[in-house]
């Protein structure tokens, strides 16, 4: 399949139209989280870091999406935003830059890790698996131990439903595993079945579901707030989330369901549902947390995430909390231990 790599994606635009739109655009919630003492709290790696300088990469994506968005995310804000959690080491997930940017993206991060002086430790970066080139890109840069896999958004205009099984798509998933390099399958949550059909065809390459198979928190609402987005089938998305469970290949990250969190209801109310569905049917071994910052501004401060987050998980064993914030992410991802 051609891709118009130079396309602007009108669907990811979309997604964070609707996001903006259901948290009223307000960043922080109507109802603030308030944290621990960081001492007191489990340890956290974050396995979802955005970070982005406007005057070295290029975004396309950001063309249409709301303001909070559309200026620089650095270390230095990303410090300020995690301050006093307890978030010890950061994973770089990469921002969908046009695909010039693709290299320098890598060979920026790469540079950030090895620096010793961030708490992003690794790397995700971006790639096109549906193009024949892919292979000689990814062979370079998997020469970097920093990089610990590659990600396409599939939500976007240059994804269309149903790439992802297409041969080239397959053959490209093929050779992360061979590489020991995993996917990220951030897709339309009535797609999350072709990821199910993706991971049994490639056993040998990991597979991890972001942001919990973008459920959007207004589909298991007994009153919905009015939007003009269709929501997605509750019923189908919890279906396929046991289907992709039961691919022993598949892990899922505990992420990004916030930036779509309708505004003046508490965030434990409308994610709870989510949340637990991933986390009972994945299990304590197979979670992992991600905070999708500064795309949780759509919502909520980061500290308001990751506070959500540990209270809904507070009433399960302290070992599977340990595991969701930082066991199964240090293992995943090959980690050095953190102090």
């Amino acid at each position: 399949m051609s891709l118009n790599q130079n396309g602007v994606s009108a669907n990811r635009r979309d997604f964070l139209t609707a996001a903006a739109a259901a948290a009223g655009t307000a960043l922080l919630s109507s109802s603030p989280a308030t944290a621990a003492p960081a001492a007191d709290l489990i340890p956290a790696i974050d396995t979802h870091q955005h970070l982005w300088d406007l005057k070295k990469l290029q975004l396309p994506w950001l063309t249409g999406a709301p303001q909070v968005l559309k200026q620089n995310y650095g270390l230095t804000e990303y410090a300020a935003a995690t301050a006093g959690l307890n978030v010890v080491q950061a994973v770089y997930m990469e921002v969908d830059v046009r695909p010039e940017d693709h290299v320098l993206e890598a060979e920026t991060l790469i540079s950030i890790c090895r620096s010793g002086t961030a708490p992003t430790v690794a790397a995700v970066i971006s790639g096109r698996p549906g193009l024949e080139t892919f292979g000689d890109y990814i062979r370079k840069l998997a020469q970097a131990p920093e990089i610990r896999g590659v990600r396409q958004v599939l939500h976007a205009e240059t994804a269309a439903a149903g790439m992802c099984l297409e041969t080239q798509f397959i053959k490209s998933m093929q050779l992360l595993g061979e590489l020991n390099l995993s996917f990220d399958l951030c897709m339309r949550p009535g797609e999350l079945s072709d990821g199910a059909t993706l991971a049994r065809k490639c056993p040998e390459t990991r597979f991890i579901v972001d942001h919990c198979g973008n459920a959007d928190p207004a589909a298991f609402m007994k009153t919905p707030p009015k939007s003009d987005t269709k929501l997605h089938d509750p019923a189908k998305w919890r279906d396929d989330i046991k289907t992709l469970a039961d691919c022993p290949n598949v892990i899922c990250k505990i992420s990004g369901v916030i930036a779509r969190a309708p505004a003046k209801v508490p965030f434990a109310e409308t994610l709870a549902p989510i949340v637990n569905h991933c986390l009972d049917t994945f299990g304590p071994d197979r979670v992992i947390f991600g905070g999708d910052w500064p795309v949780c501004l759509l919502g909520g401060s980061y500290k308001d995430w990751l506070t959500t987050l540990r209270t809904l998980i507070a009433n399960r064993p302290l070992e599977h909390q340990k595991k969701l914030l930082h066991g199964n992410a240090a293992k995943f991802y090959r980690l050095p231990a953190f102090a």
